[in-house]
């Protein structure tokens, strides 16, 4: 009976022991794409096609801003960014286009 403690995986996704083949992959990020339907990835730097003003900050990010270093979240509209003056900023994609 020792090998049969090998015949298990642990599943992080449930927090139980099963058999490997009943191990859920994890689910697959959904693309996300800009304004102009180019697939972004993490990392990608991205223009903004429009004047934005950013809630509780003050200010207004002008068109053509470059916004280097994307984060993509769980939300296929929604990446995450900085900006030199604004830190957590979270923009939709509707508004930039991949540089």
């Amino acid at each position: 009976m020792a090998g049969d403690d090998d015949a298990y995986v642990y599943d992080e996704a449930t927090g139980e022991w099963r058999p490997p083949g009943a191990v859920a992959q994890a689910p697959a990020r959904p693309e996300v794409r800009d304004a102009s339907g180019n697939l972004l990835a993490d990392g990608d730097a991205v223009t903004l096609i429009k004047d934005l003003k950013v809630k509780g900050a003050g200010q207004t990010l002008k068109q053509g801003t470059v916004i280097r270093a994307i984060r993509l979240t769980d939300d296929p509209a929604e990446i995450d960014c900085r900006h030199e003056t604004i830190k957590g900023l979270v923009l939709r994609t509707e508004f930039v286009r991949k540089r």
